[in-house]
């Protein structure tokens, strides 16, 4: 039996690539649920709506019962209105020779725009996910620009990253992923990130192991393991000349399925959240990659995980970048 009402979903930078792979898997129903409707927005600057046009046709010609409409357009107040749930993909991708604060500053513009359209014409319950790097940061301003929208409802994506980790600990391992649990991505989404598998469970041979007693190399652990998921990104652009879309969209697709319908018991995957009242000693005016549960459509951090020297201090590395690029943002905000 479908749901009488569809959701309006939003993609921005919805004729780049991440978004070419993330429509069909929301249009068909992997992602809100299969007796869901839905009705897609897709908004992108006006020089891709030739593009966006072929999206389009493309998502009709996948003939999908739960896709009732697409509405692609360039204008804020048809993207915003009334939205369920927004998924922030598009953003200023870094050029080369480009400062890492002039990435920001243009970032800060478009966030801001982005954050005060939710704010004027989206749904109060919306629930919105940036994608766009730099994530965290970006993530912050939207949710600063749109002060009557709950700021649990902001989040940016790690889960890529946490997928990653994921993977990498089940390849070494010989096991399939999912029976690798509880890793966790602490941070920025940046190479300051710290992929931590302190409180992980490998499932070998029906028993569940922590991590360090089912890879048996704690260099690799602290070494390796957290340069290759933290370097990731620009290793896939290294070989495939472009960045990670698929993964990337997969991702998307996870983050956003548990939004809605909850984490497992006794499983926590990590979020970029709103780092107010957290109890690891984060500064609180961040959006900080945690372990989160999720219930009810609304995320708790997971409390209370003993924090050894080792991964006190990388935490710390990352939230210091955090704060920097938070200040820096901050400043181009206030002009």
């Amino acid at each position: 039996m479908l749901n009488a009402d569809p959701i309006r979903v939003l993609v921005t930078g919805a004729a780049g690539q991440i978004a070419y792979s993330l429509l069909y898997s929301i249009a068909k129903g992997d992602v809100f649920g299969k007796d869901q409707p839905i009705i897609l927005v897709l908004l992108d600057i006006p020089p891709m709506l030739p593009v966006l046009d072929g999206v389009v046709m493309e998502l009709q010609d996948c003939a999908l019962p739960l896709l009732r409409e697409v509405i692609p357009t360039d204008k804020v107040e048809v993207g915003f209105k009334d939205l369920d749930a927004a998924i922030l993909v598009g953003s200023m991708p870094r050029k080369e020779g480009m400062e890492r604060k002039d990435l920001l500053k243009a970032n800060v513009a478009i966030f801001k725009t982005q954050g005060a359209a939710l704010e004027k014409y989206a749904k109060k319950t919306v629930k919105v996910l940036v994608v766009g790097n730099p994530a965290n940061t970006n993530c912050l301003i939207a949710s600063k620009s749109a002060p009557s929208i709950p700021k649990e409802n902001f989040s940016c994506l790690t889960r890529l990253d946490h997928n990653r980790a994921r993977s990498q600990v089940a390849m070494r391992c010989g096991v399939p992923a999912d029976a690798v649990k509880n890793v966790i991505i602490w941070g920025n989404h940046s190479s300051t990130q710290y992929p931590d598998v302190h409180h992980a469970m490998v499932k070998v041979n029906s028993n569940e192991v922590p991590a360090f007693d089912a890879v048996k190399d704690d260099s690799w652990l602290k070494g390796d393991f957290i340069s290759t998921v933290q370097l990731r990104g620009a290793a896939v652009i290294k070989a495939r000349k472009l960045s990670s879309a698929m993964s990337a969209a997969k991702a998307i697709c996870d983050h956003m399925r548990d939004w809605w319908f909850g984490t497992l018991d006794g499983e926590f995957m990590s979020m970029g959240v709103y780092a107010g009242g957290n109890s690891y000693g984060i500064p609180e005016d961040l959006i900080y990659s945690f372990p989160v549960h999720i219930k009810n459509k609304s995320w708790t951090i997971h409390d209370g995980l003993p924090i050894n020297d080792f991964s006190r201090a990388k935490m710390d590395a990352t939230a210091a970048e955090l704060v920097e690029e938070r200040d820096t943002a901050l400043s181009f905000l206030s002009q």
